[in-house]
């Protein structure tokens, strides 16, 4: 069981980002576990995890084709994001748990393009992200079923970010506009989301598991009002394109591999997969949005101390892709000439935590 604990305390945190690639807006809406040492009647109770994220994007992508160019040009854009989330789950009972995810996020953008071409200059975010509330329930006993289980999970993510966040704009006359910053550094998306999520694990032993995760967010508006021209006046080819103000897409990640547990330290490796779709599963896809995913290789570790469980992981970037956005086929289609737009995506992230039961 404590192969069980050490597993589901890293899966709590693996999921609490924002925005995890830099310019594919990901956002931070938790994927929280709240299964530790299921099936066991003294856990029924409190517990709080404490998660901190942090990357840094600046490697440009069009599909999988990295931008080289960008960074020996100096006209990359370069995100740095950090995200702390609070997440307090109640056990109910050995089946059944709930859990509410805040995360307060903190972000710097830095780019020549939106500040005229010819200098470079930052624009930043702070504050308070998008809430989540979830029910969580084991599909098997986990008081019979002690090998291996599967757990659902149903929540609500609440518009609490503020997705109008705005800075300064510096123009080519040196001067300052107010205008809202990128999609890729706001608090929030603007949309009242809905999040399934499938948890599973299976022991062979009790030094080796392996796990699975999956969470999905729908987002059933379309776009939040949020114009993209930076404080400006939207452009035609803006209008024309549909690129005007900022969509509030759908998000997905799926994560699998494997534990070694050796009394209190479990060490974990596996794959993850973080995505913002094309088309979402509900309502339109148009507006302003960065689609694309990343394939990254997960080691992590974990260590029990009696009620407090600390652990770290670094995800590291195998495959990144920015793919074709609505607008881009629309615009695809009215110029007879392929477009696709380009993302930047970090090189790892690193993520650090605890989490304690009382």
């Amino acid at each position: 069981m404590r192969i069980l604990i050490c597993l589901l305390i890293v899966l709590a945190v693996s999921f609490q980002q924002v925005k995890s690639q830099g310019c594919v807006a990901i956002r931070s809406n938790g994927a929280v576990c709240t299964k530790q040492d299921a099936g066991k009647d003294h856990l029924q109770g409190w517990q709080l995890n404490v998660g901190y994220r942090y990357f840094k994007s600046f490697r440009h992508f069009v599909g999988t084709k990295e931008q080289k160019q960008r960074i020996e040009e100096k006209t990359d854009v370069r995100n740095w994001a950090s995200v702390v989330n609070f997440t307090l789950a109640r056990h109910l009972n050995h089946r059944w748990s709930l859990a509410l995810d805040l995360p307060v996020l903190a972000n710097r953008r830095s780019s020549l393009y939106e500040h005229g071409g010819r200098q470079r200059h930052s624009t930043h975010s702070f504050g308070l992200g998008d809430i989540r509330v979830s029910a969580y329930r084991w599909l098997l006993d986990p008081a019979i079923h002690m090998k291996g289980n599967v757990q659902v999970g149903l929540g609500i993510k609440l518009p609490t970010g503020d997705y109008k966040y705005q800075d300064f704009f510096y123009k080519a006359d040196s001067t300052q506009v107010l205008g809202p910053v990128d999609q890729s550094i706001q608090l929030g998306d603007g949309g009242t989301g809905f999040t399934t999520e499938l948890n599973a694990y299976y022991n062979f032993s009790h030094v080796v598991s392996v796990y699975g995760n999956f969470f999905y967010l729908f987002n059933p508006r379309e776009q939040n009002g949020v114009s993209t021209a930076r404080g400006a006046t939207p452009s035609a080819t803006s209008l024309l394109y549909q690129t005007s103000t900022m969509s509030v897409p759908d998000q997905y990640m799926a994560r699998a591999g494997a534990n070694i547990s050796i009394h209190d330290l479990t060490v974990s490796g596996g794959m993850r997969m973080e995505c913002i779709p094309v088309h979402d599963l509900i309502g339109g896809s148009t507006g302003f949005r960065r689609p694309g995913y990343v394939v990254s290789a997960e080691p992590g570790v974990s260590y029990q101390l009696k009620k407090l469980t600390a652990f770290a992981s670094v995800p590291v970037a195998l495959v990144r892709s920015r793919t074709q956005s609505v607008p881009d086929k629309i615009r695809s289609e009215l110029t007879d000439v392929r477009a696709q737009g380009d993302a930047a995506f970090a090189d790892y992230s690193i993520n650090i935590g605890m989490a304690i039961r009382f």
